[in-house]
């Protein structure tokens, strides 16, 4: 197994452009000249060519070419001829909808396993998980399956905040994940925050940037991984 996979929390920090924070996170995964195919099918209220030109914009600085799913007759062919994949945020539903309507989940875990990079953000990193029973979007399709692309072995839920508006009584995040852990105490969750990523080398995974993570995992809840923590235990 020669996994080499970036799971970005989301695709800005702050006020910042779109996906500039994460250029020199995923760097190390492209060499110039590369051709990549991007994966929009999480993009509800955006076109697929309006996505794919957002993305090309924001990883000029790469020098890769980013050709889009959506634009090859034979989506599975697109990806066996790329040099990695990108897959965007959006609606985690929607995307693992699309992913088996088209039957390119068990191709992209395969490929991914065999050493293609692959890089994700938010709705992007969801799928990365063991299912995508964390996601913090609305179900407005009904996929197949929840089971995602097992990249990752654990639960993912990124755009990790426990901010709880005053006046406002509905849960809080943890609150939410507090009740998966209940019902699935077995099953780590790793809530991970803007401005983070986890990357998978092979048997290794790291925490990186500058935030903390948080775990869930039965009785132990929002328990604060430091930056930068080695987290290759989780695989």
């Amino acid at each position: 197994m020669t996994i080499n996979a970036l799971m970005l929390s989301a695709s800005r920090v702050g006020d910042s452009a779109y996906l500039t924070h994460a250029v020199e996170l995923i760097r190390p995964l492209t060499q110039p000249g590369q051709q990549w195919l991007f994966i929009p099918y999480a993009g509800v209220s955006v076109s697929y060519d309006e996505y794919l030109t957002k993305v090309q914009t924001a990883l000029e600085p790469l020098s890769i070419t980013i050709n889009s799913i959506h634009q090859f007759a034979d989506p599975k062919q697109a990806i066996q001829d790329a040099a990695g994949i990108l897959v965007g945020g959006g609606n985690t539903f929607q995307l693992l909808n699309e992913l088996y309507r088209y039957d390119l989940v068990h191709l992209i875990r395969e490929q991914v396993q065999s050493g293609m990079p692959y890089i994700g953000w938010s709705a992007g990193s969801n799928i990365t998980g063991a299912s995508i029973r964390t996601t913090n979007d609305m179900p407005i399709v009904e996929p197949p399956s929840f089971t995602a692309l097992g990249i990752l072995p654990f639960q993912l839920n990124p755009h990790y905040t426990n901010y709880q508006l005053p006046g406002h009584n509905g849960e809080t995040r943890a609150q939410r994940l507090l009740e998966f852990t209940l019902v699935d105490p077995l099953t780590p969750v790793i809530g991970i925050q803007e401005g983070s990523a986890l990357w998978r080398q092979d048997e290794t995974l790291r925490l990186i940037g500058n935030e903390v993570a948080y775990l869930f995992h039965g009785k132990q809840q929002e328990v604060e991984i430091a930056a930068n923590s080695d987290l290759s235990d989780y695989l």
